[in-house]
């Protein structure tokens, strides 16, 4: 009899979780549940689709036609409403119960919503989804102002998307800078001329404390703490995701912020394996509890978790995740946990260019690079290694830095 995975979520996780156990497992049944009604697609270009910038087509990554080829057992616009660990199924909306030897959880999250007045206006919008996409791409091309919410990685996609179709916005930040627990004030500035080359002012020391709407409760102005009103009719907010844990909060499964997995990606129950945003997963290269929203983190860890499902504990997920941001002049990419640390260093190296690197306990843990990303395989290489360098940090900031600069390593 062959064994029965059943794959809850059909995001890169879970869809790299079924072609590799379809790899490992030839004549395995595997079940894919999600309740999206399309397939896989590129949820990095889905935000150069709603810039205007590449058709539908290039988007999508399986067909319904690539399940079926591969004898996978998907089941599009299906809603999960229960998991039994005890008897080893899962009972969908519909009544149906699917039984598994193993089960992967890749439900990753919901975004957050802004807990203010009319946060769900029409013409308020959260980027999640290529429906999501689609609706954005509709409205702000409709759009005269806009106003975004949220100083992070997915907030920045909106100010993106307003500039490359023309929509004058504000950017309203909590904060003084853009992404300010991974970057210093020199390091932000760069990111703010490149927002105001392209029409999107940032605004500090803001948020919002409502929306306003017309009379037919379409948004048409924000109002920030300070009192100040900012006129639009299309409002992005990205203020982080809600994990989607509600899912096995009658069941023996360990959460915190997250679904709670070892280095195996497996839970505390034996058969039952998480992957991609929704984890809190050992990190063994940071030796500690993370989370990673990266794609390809979470393509990593659908990998893992199949494999250790095939072969139980077969393979550790050992990742430095990057996150790279394409939508300026120049490049600009994320490593590791740069908002982690106990001390930094940091330079700028020729104009235009800049590099923080985040240390903990004298070792590489994260970083951000502006301008030039040469440097980022010997950060990576130095994090992976837990390779002591808080005596050499400087070195890290030369121009052209390769990790044979450093001295041999002394025991720490």
């Amino acid at each position: 009899m062959s064994d029965s995975y059943v794959i809850i979520g059909d995001g890169i996780a879970g869809s790299s979780a079924a072609e590799t156990l379809r790899e490992q497992s030839p004549d395995a049944d595997i079940t894919v549940i999600t309740d999206e009604g399309e397939a896989l697609y590129n949820r990095i270009l889905i935000k150069e689709f709603a810039k205007g910038k590449l058709p539908e087509a290039p988007i999508s990554i399986h067909d319904e036609g690539w399940y079926e080829d591969h004898d996978v057992d998907l089941r599009l616009n299906t809603v999960v409403v229960d998991i039994d660990v005890e008897n080893d199924a899962v009972h969908t909306h519909g009544g149906e119960t699917i039984e598994y030897d193993s089960l992967l959880l890749a439900v990753g999250g919901t975004p957050q919503q802004l807990p203010v007045g009319n946060a769900d206006a029409e013409g308020v919008h959260h980027f999640w989804t290529f429906q999501d996409a689609r609706k954005i791409k509709a409205s702000v091309e409709d759009a005269d102002n806009g106003v975004i919410v949220g100083a992070g990685l997915l907030g920045i996609d909106f100010a993106a998307i307003c500039g490359a179709q023309d929509v004058e916005a504000k950017y309203l930040m909590r904060g003084d800078s853009w992404w300010r627990y991974a970057l210093s004030t020199e390091g932000a500035e760069i990111m703010h001329e490149a927002m105001r080359e392209r029409g999107v002012e940032p605004v500090f020391d803001s948020g919002v404390d409502h929306f306003e709407v017309d009379a037919d409760g379409h948004v048409e102005a924000a109002v920030d703490p300070n009192g100040e009103r900012y006129e639009c009719d299309f409002a992005g907010v990205a203020i982080g995701l809600d994990f989607n844990t509600e899912l096995v909060e009658d069941t023996p499964i360990e959460t915190d912020n997250g679904i709670v997995v070892d280095e195996f990606m497996r839970t505390n129950v034996d058969n039952v394996f998480a992957a991609g945003d929704i984890t809190e997963f050992h990190d063994v290269v940071l030796g500690e509890r993370a989370q990673n929203g990266a794609w390809g983190s979470a393509k990593e860890q659908g990998t893992i978790a199949a494999r250790n499902m095939v072969d139980y504990e077969s393979e550790e997920f050992r990742w430095v995740s990057s996150y790279s941001i394409t939508h300026f002049d120049f490049p600009f990419l994320s490593f590791g946990h740069p908002t982690l640390g106990d001390d930094s260093v940091e330079a700028t190296t020729a104009e235009g260019e800049w590099r923080r690197v985040a240390l903990k306990d004298g070792r590489i843990v994260g970083g951000v690079l502006i301008g030039d990303l040469s440097p980022q395989s010997a950060f990576k290489q130095l994090m992976r290694e837990g390779r002591y360098v808080a005596d050499q940090k400087d070195l890290l900031m030369e121009p052209g830095f390769s990790a044979d600069d450093l001295a041999p390593a002394t025991e720490q």
